[in-house]
């Protein structure tokens, strides 16, 4: 059955939000009818990257712009997406995935920008406080590895697990858990965008879930989790625009970029989402 929901959620790909005749093809930004405006097809899923980029369109199209924004449900395709020229950009991922990525399906594509933060947060429908939490309560992660760090440094700062010595924030796997007094078991086989309707269904004691797939579910990752990641600065999970290697020096994409990083859009976020998602800069 999680095998049948994961893959009925990739195959909801592509669903273009500013219809202008369908994405390019060939990832070439110039086309357009008008010789000064330029055009740029970015992927995203659908909350935050998804808003936030519509919030910026008025703003690029001031500086000569259009930008058609390509919906997908899932990650799995996004990334191939733009290797294989079908977008100019994407903005779904932060940099650990973007590097697995490129390390296992060898993209040459780049980090042109950080935007924001979406801190990852643990809820249930058994529980009312960690603190509640019984022996040998299951724990439902997702299954995309480069979370796997940053889920378990979650379960150690509030002592629910304890880590090897030596293990770098964000890096650890389910071999460097030292200490596991409650004798949690961790469930790693869903899709992260399945985890809000597993939860909503009540499967699981623990259900950790990224921000951007709570807030499609109406699920408030700061009012409903019974703990958050922090999302400061310093967090190494900023999401990013990604690009072709060799396109971050493009002017639109470098427009793109500030445009995403200015007061306004940054501003933006910090009203509309109330710190279930945080701007870079904050």
């Amino acid at each position: 059955m999680k095998k049948l929901l994961t893959l009925l959620f990739t195959a909801l790909v592509a669903i273009t939000l500013a219809a202008c005749g369908g994405g390019n093809g060939d990832g070439d930004s110039s086309g357009s009818d008008d010789g000064d405006t330029k055009k740029l097809v970015v992927g995203a899923t659908a909350v935050p990257h998804a808003e936030i980029l519509e919030q910026a369109a008025p703003i690029l199209k001031e500086k000569g712009i259009e930008l058609e924004i390509t919906e997908f449900s899932g990650y799995e395709l996004i990334n191939q997406a733009l290797v294989e020229g079908d977008l100019d950009a994407n903005f779904f991922q932060h940099i650990p995935y973007l590097e697995l990525e490129k390390e296992e399906k060898g993209y040459d594509i780049v980090n042109a920008g950080g935007i924001h933060i979406e801190p990852i947060g643990i809820y249930s429908k058994k529980y009312e406080s960690l603190e509640d939490v019984e022996d040998g309560a299951t724990v439902l992660i997702s299954s995309n590895k480069p979370d796997h760090g940053r889920i378990l440094a979650l379960f150690e700062q509030e002592g629910l697990i304890t880590l090897a010595d030596g293990v770098e924030k964000g890096s650890a796997t389910l071999e460097d858990i030292v200490e596991n007094p409650k004798n949690l078991e961790f469930d790693f086989e869903y899709a992260p965008e399945i985890l809000p309707q597993v939860y909503n269904q009540g499967e699981g004691d623990l259900v950790v879930i990224n921000s951007n797939y709570a807030l499609e579910f109406d699920i408030n990752p700061l009012n409903d989790s019974l703990a958050i990641e922090e999302g400061s600065q310093d967090n190494p999970y900023v999401n990013v625009i990604a690009v072709n290697a060799g396109d971050e020096n493009k002017e639109e994409i470098k427009t793109l970029v500030e445009v995403l990083q200015s007061k306004e859009i940054q501003d933006f976020i910090i009203e509309t989402y109330a710190g279930a998602v945080v701007p870079a800069s904050e």
